[in-house]
Order: C-alpha cells, then structure tokens, then sequence
C-alpha cells in the first residue's frame, strides 16, 4: 500500500471525525439554546396557581434573589437566573420589596417584575387620638409584632432633645399612613418613621411654639387633650382656649378622656365610664389633679396641635356636648348648667 492510500484514509478520517465533532457540538448548542429557551420563556408559575411570595430584602444581589427564586421552584438552578439578569443588562436595577408572584409567569416576566418593582404595598393608617397601645394593635394587623412595637416604642431616646422628661414616645408617634418597612426589625423601623413625621410636622411651627411659653411637653400633651374631646375641626381653637383659660385661673381641666386613660393603665376600661370614675385616684385624672396630666394621653393630629398654638379668642371656662358631635360653650358656671340640663340631664330623663 502506498504512503499516499494511507494518507488519504487518515484524512478522511479525521474529516469524519472533525464532521461528528462539529455535529455533536451543534446538536449540544441547540440543546442548550432550548434548554435556555424553556427556563427562560416557558412557564415557570402557571396561571390559577397560588400566588408566591417573594420578600427581596434591601442590597440583595443577582446571586441571592435567584437562590430564593429556585427555592420557590420558579428556575431549575439560580446560575440561570443570575445570567438572564445580566444577559438583560439588569444587574443591579432589581428592586427589593414583597412581591406577590401571579400566574402565568416566565422567568423574563419575573426579571422584568423585579426591574420595574412592583411590590406589594403593606400599608398602616394610624388615626388621631389613639394610645401607643392601640398603635400597636393597629400595626399587629398588618402582621407587625405587637410586642415589639410597644417596645419599641418605649424608646423615649428618639424625642429627648424635644421632650427630656419623655418616659416613652406616647403622643410622638404621628398619625398618618405609613408602609410597612421591608427591613429587619419593621417595628422599630415604623416607629421612628412616626417619630420622624412628628419632627416634620413640629419643626416649622418653632417659633410659635417659643412664644406660647410652654414646653413642647405641654403643648402635645393639651393637643392630645384636644383631639379626643371633639372630632370637629372648628372646635378645636374653641376647646384649646377653654383649657387654657382654665389652667390661668388655677381651675381643674375636668375633662373625662384623661380618666379614661387613668382606667386603661389601671386595666380597668371596659368601654364605660361612671360618675364614681372621676374619683379614680391616678395622676392623669384631672377631676382631683390640677394642671396638665404628667403628659400626653394619645397620638394627636396637626389640626389639634395648631389648635394649642393658635386658641380661639374667647373667655369660655367650659364646655358640654350637645349629643350631635358638637359642643355648648359657656363663660360662666350659671350658663354651663343651664347646658348641662338642656343638653344631658334632660336627656338622662327621657
């Protein structure tokens, strides 16, 4: 046999091999462009499945979130999700946040979900005149831990600077609606978000608080008064001036919301309170205490802030309900009784 024959064999066979090499490389590529294809674009949550939670927490990278993600059985291995994020030149634009993952979903339409972060907003709405207590119970409902919000929010470090005789944030935690903070430690976080939104709503008003001549304090603390005496927003300067007048001439306040509140710390609220109540022997009851209870009663609003600061130009000494939402307002004990017989013992008899 010729050199030449033998040559000729051998290149033949290296052009077979070099043709099944090539093959077997083409047929692997095109099983991973369909494997991509399938992980990627194919659905990884089908539509009428439960819906998932997803929690990105802040700084979480390409690498972490994609780990939860084939935790949840959305993607076969995180590697796949993190080259998808960079092949879409998304790394580092995944926003964190709660997401409430719906079907049908590919895995691009849940990188795209993360880029555009269209989270789950868990909202709180605290309303004026509630206690840190009830804050708390409020928060609860929205899957905070009430135990740790009220702890938190003994935190009387937060307002010193404002209020150094503060024992805890009762009066400073602001009413208003807030989102949950995605973080650890949520309820600490909320709490001194209320706190902030309290600097931000009695910072402006400095000045006027320097010329009533009281301590800010006194000047929450009357305003918690406020708050839970009317729900009326015209009222509010009306009331304000009434105890003002009052603590001038030395009076008691007499006013029923701080015997209520002496009975929720003594455990003893039960939705009702009774003329032998007013006799309860607790330094906020302002029936036997004169002055300002020892400080707020609950979280009051700005209307009811503003109130303190800008009282209504009026002699009125005192005030009775008129059983409508509103209030009577008299300058003289005379007329105050002739009201409490018009507006509450005639309808005590009825």
């Amino acid at each position: 046999m010729s050199g030449r024959s033998r040559s000729s064999r051998r290149r033949g066979r290296g052009r077979r091999v070099l043709g099944w090499s090539l093959l077997v490389g083409a047929a692997a590529a095109a099983a991973v462009v369909l494997a991509w294809k399938h992980e990627t674009t194919a659905e990884q949550l089908p539509g009428g499945a439960a819906p998932l939670r997803l929690v990105v927490p802040p700084g979480s990278n390409a690498d972490a979130i994609g780990r939860e993600i084939a935790s949840l059985g959305l993607v076969r291995h995180p590697m796949v999700f993190r080259l998808l994020v960079r092949v879409r030149g998304l790394d580092g634009q995944l926003k964190a946040g709660e997401y409430a993952l719906e079907g049908p979903l590919t895995l691009e339409e849940i990188v795209e979900l993360l880029a555009r972060g269209d989270v789950v907003r868990r909202e709180v709405t605290i309303p004026e005149g509630r206690t840190l207590e009830e804050i708390a119970v409020l928060a609860g409902a929205q899957g905070l831990a009430v135990e740790a919000f009220v702890t938190a929010a003994r935190n009387a470090a937060l307002v010193r600077d404002l209020d150094p005789e503060a024992t805890d944030l009762e009066g400073y935690l602001f009413p208003d609606t807030y989102e949950i903070p995605l973080a650890a430690d949520p309820e600490r976080r909320l709490v001194e978000r209320m706190v902030i939104r309290f600097r931000d709503v009695i910072e402006p008003e400095a000045a006027r608080i320097e010329q009533t001549g009281l301590a800010l304090r006194e000047i929450v603390t009357l305003a918690s008064l406020i708050e839970l005496e009317t729900a009326r927003a015209e009222e509010r300067p009306r009331i304000a001036a009434v105890f003002l007048n009052r603590l001038r001439r030395g009076m008691l306040l007499q006013t029923d919301p701080t015997v209520i509140y002496a009975l929720k710390r003594a455990g003893r609220w039960d939705g009702n309170i009774r003329r032998q109540d007013l006799h309860v022997d607790s330094p906020y009851n302002t029936y036997r205490r004169p002055g300002l209870p020892p400080g707020p009663i609950a979280s009051p609003g700005r209307e009811a802030i503003l109130a303190v600061l800008e009282p209504a130009d009026s002699g009125a000494l005192y005030f009775v309900s008129r059983n409508d939402g509103t209030h009577h307002f008299s300058e003289t004990l005379a007329e105050h009784n002739r009201a409490v017989n018009r507006y509450q013992r005639r309808r005590t008899s009825s």
